[in-house]
């Protein structure tokens, strides 16, 4: 069956032929210049240039930190509940209450709680209020523990690359040396094999570096919930991160923010307590009342008649009282228990966090012995048997099988000298987290 948009081609392309070109030419020019449009489009990409750029772009953009931020500013809304009156009463009487007349009354009364219960529950919303202040800034720490990290990633995977595109130079020249003596007759078929079988090892761990890299910048535009392509410009030379610390002893995890969280919980279950022990203090009820007394009255020995029209006006103070107080102490007791769990469980994520910067203290120091060993000694050895190595096998000095092993002894040293700053960066990422920063 032809649809209707092939049947509409279809007498398009069968009028005459001045009409036909001039369609055609207007449907030429309208599709380039939609190509255009949507090539453009299409092509938007954000450029990172540092590491602050990204993390900002992230605090704008992530939609979990968003999330939090919506849910800081419930928590600040809320704080006005804490005058919170019960509601106005409002009462009709009509009927014959009086006499056989029929009398209108209208009251209203309204109950006022204890007003020590209005500051206790304010400094309650309060305290609700800066957890989530903490709970956001919690958020954002995490979030930039997650951006520095694939940030930092990816610099290592393209300097990875980088190093592994030199050595699959130095293996193609490998091989071509090697394929110049065999057609000599100074080497073996065998040395091409090898040869080639090397540099078969470079293309595949190139191939996983460049799946690596492309896996990391997906985890990176999550983060950052980017539509548009992510480009991170790769720095000139990589070098680990510096962490500034005065000294060991005065760094502390005092101030992260999920640490605060839980002390804030308890703080939150203090206050509660203080509300409910409120509870029990007494209520206070005002009400006013309006109505006709229809009939003869007796006003300094005289009977005079009063109508509808005619209102009499009552005030009502009231004051309720708890008869049963064990029963709020019962509450704030449960409340007591919940309090101390929360101050229980604050003290050991204290501890918890406390370990692990101590640990990871440790391993940054371990980490950083073994980057000054590559970049103090291993390095430059490396480099002097690459030199050697590359001299000495096109002058026929050493063979292929001494070379092949200088070249993977220098390859080697190289990619973990990139891996020990990547393992650096990491520890210091991991510490300026737990500190904060």
């Amino acid at each position: 069956m032809i649809r209707n948009d092939q049947l509409k081609l279809f007498i398009e392309l069968n009028r005459p032929l001045r009409f036909w070109r001039g369609v055609f030419l207007k449907r030429i020019l309208i599709g380039l210049l939609f190509l255009m449009f949507t090539t453009t489009v299409d092509a938007q990409i954000i450029t990172i240039n540092t590491e602050a750029q990204i993390i900002d772009i992230a605090i704008k953009n992530n939609l979990e930190v968003k999330a939090q931020a919506l849910d800081l500013k419930a928590a600040k809304a809320n704080r006005v509940t804490a005058f919170e009156l019960p509601k106005l009463e409002v009462n009709a009487q009509i009927g014959q209450y009086n006499s056989v007349k029929r009398d209108y009354a209208y009251q209203v009364a309204q109950a006022i709680p204890f007003p020590s219960v209005f500051g206790t529950k304010l400094q309650l919303r309060s305290a609700e209020t800066k957890a989530k202040e903490w709970e956001y800034g919690s958020r954002i720490n995490e979030l930039k523990l997650a951006v520095r990290s694939v940030y930092y990633q990816i610099q290592y995977l393209q300097h990875h690359q980088q190093k592994l595109q030199q050595l699959d130079s130095l293996f193609d020249e490998f091989l071509r040396v090697a394929q110049l003596r065999y057609q000599a007759g100074e080497a073996q078929k065998l040395e091409i094999s090898t040869a080639e079988a090397k540099k078969g090892e470079i293309d595949l761990l190139n191939q996983q570096s460049k799946t690596n890299l492309s896996n990391a910048y997906r985890s990176l535009q999550l983060l950052l919930h980017a539509t548009e392509e992510l480009k991170v410009t790769t720095v000139a030379v990589f070098q680990p991160l510096q962490l500034n610390l005065f000294s060991r002893d005065s760094i502390s995890v005092s101030n992260h923010p999920l640490l605060q969280t839980y002390y804030q919980q308890a703080a939150i279950l203090k206050q509660t307590k203080r509300v409910e022990l409120s509870q029990a203090l007494p209520d206070f009820t005002v009400g006013f009342t309006n109505q006709s007394l229809i009939g003869y009255q007796t006003i300094d020995g005289v009977e005079k008649y009063f109508n509808a029209s005619n209102r009499f006006h009552v005030f009502n103070v009231g004051v309720a009282i708890p008869l049963t107080v064990g029963t709020y102490q019962a509450k704030a007791k449960a409340i007591s228990y919940q309090q101390q769990k929360a101050e229980t469980t604050a003290t050991f994520q204290k501890e918890q966090l406390t370990t692990q910067l101590e640990n990871t203290l440790e391993q940054y120091q371990q980490d950083n012995r073994q980057y000054e060993y590559y970049l103090q000694k291993a390095l430059p050895n490396a480099k002097e048997i690459m030199k050697a190595a590359q001299l000495g096998y096109k002058t026929g000095d050493i063979d292929y099988v001494a070379y092949l092993y200088a070249l993977q002894t220098s390859t080697d040293i190289e990619l973990k000298y990139l891996q020990a700053i990547q393992q650096l960066n990491q520890s210091v990422i991991t510490i300026n987290y737990l500190i904060n920063r």
